[in-house]
């Protein structure tokens, strides 16, 4: 109750607020996944970019991603005073008002937009001011709250990147970074569904209808091992495709097989399992999973590069 009166009070008390609370607004960990994924999808692109204009764009792109987590921490800093996982931000702990988090998010906005897409291309900035869209009012505002498909259909706003870096080089969109696209959208619900398994009594306190809240653990974890069945095949596919080579293939069938050896012990684990050790363990390896793809594929490809000339 504490930190609830703190964020009502908060509405219009002016904070004293130090730099790394505004970074901790940008969300640090999630804008690295940003960045990476979006400079994999630069690199991959069939196409020349200055180094100098890469940086800048790859900049614009980790600052709208930035943006996002602002804007989402503005309107949900009711949720996050409640929830263990998020108690200590920067809005709930008082450090920095929800007003000065709503300027903040939407001045990066528009300063990251502006920048890529008068930088690179208009159709990359689109992608970007799209993707802040879609976290910050489709999924924040009204899917987070009101249905348990929200981070599947929200998952959307984290696949973009990778997309948006392709669009930056190749002003287009193709097969290919759709698939990069297809990726992170179909890895984000067993993700975030194994964190719910063992986080379901704050979505409970803080009225988020997660999926293990709403239909249930048997449910949840069998939708974990479908989705995690479709990934892993996707997640193949750029091999054959031709837009990486035999090591990712590799890597992908094997780490595959090991994010399916996770969802089988989820859907193994007794409902109610005290531990939850099984969906730890997935939540865990999950980021190791997705990590390593990428980093696979940016490897391919810039030795690939090197040896080209």
């Amino acid at each position: 109750m504490a930190l609830v009166e703190n964020i009502e009070s908060n509405e219009t008390l002016v904070s004293e607020a130090l730099p790394g609370d505004y970074f901790a607004l940008l969300k640090p960990r999630v804008m690295s996944l940003v960045v990476f994924t979006a400079f994999v999808g630069m690199v991959l692109a069939p196409a020349h970019i200055h180094p100098m204009t890469a940086l800048i764009a790859i900049l614009a792109i980790a600052v709208g991603g930035g943006a996002s987590g602002a804007l989402n921490m503005w309107y949900d800093a009711d949720i996050d005073a409640v929830m263990t996982r998020t108690a200590k931000r920067p809005i709930p702990t008082g450090k920095v008002t929800r007003g000065e988090a709503l300027a903040f998010g939407l001045t990066l906005s528009v300063f990251s937009v502006l920048t890529l897409g008068t930088l690179t291309n208009w159709v990359a900035g689109g992608l970007l001011a799209f993707t802040i869209f879609f976290y910050a009012v489709v999924y924040t505002m009204w899917l987070k709250r009101s249905t348990p498909q929200n981070i599947v259909i929200g998952g959307a706003a984290g696949a973009f990147p990778p997309m948006i870096g392709w669009a930056a080089v190749t002003g287009s969109v193709s097969v290919e970074s759709v698939i990069l696209f297809l990726i992170i959208f179909l890895w984000t619900p067993p993700h975030f569904w194994a964190l719910a398994l063992f986080k379901l009594r704050d979505y409970d306190m803080a009225n988020v209808p997660m999926l293990p809240n709403v239909a249930g653990e048997r449910h949840t974890k069998l939708q974990i091992l479908l989705y995690s069945a479709v990934l892993v095949t996707v997640a193949a596919a750029p091999w054959p495709l031709g837009f990486a080579g035999p090591a990712y293939g590799v890597t992908a069938i094997v780490l595959g097989a090991n994010f399916l050896r996770h969802a089988v012990a989820v859907w193994r684990m007794e409902d109610g399992d005290a531990t939850m050790v099984p969906a730890k363990k997935m939540f865990g390896f999950s980021l190791v999973y997705l990590a390593a793809l990428f980093s696979v594929m940016l490897a391919e490809a810039l030795v690939s590069m090197a040896l080209a000339g």
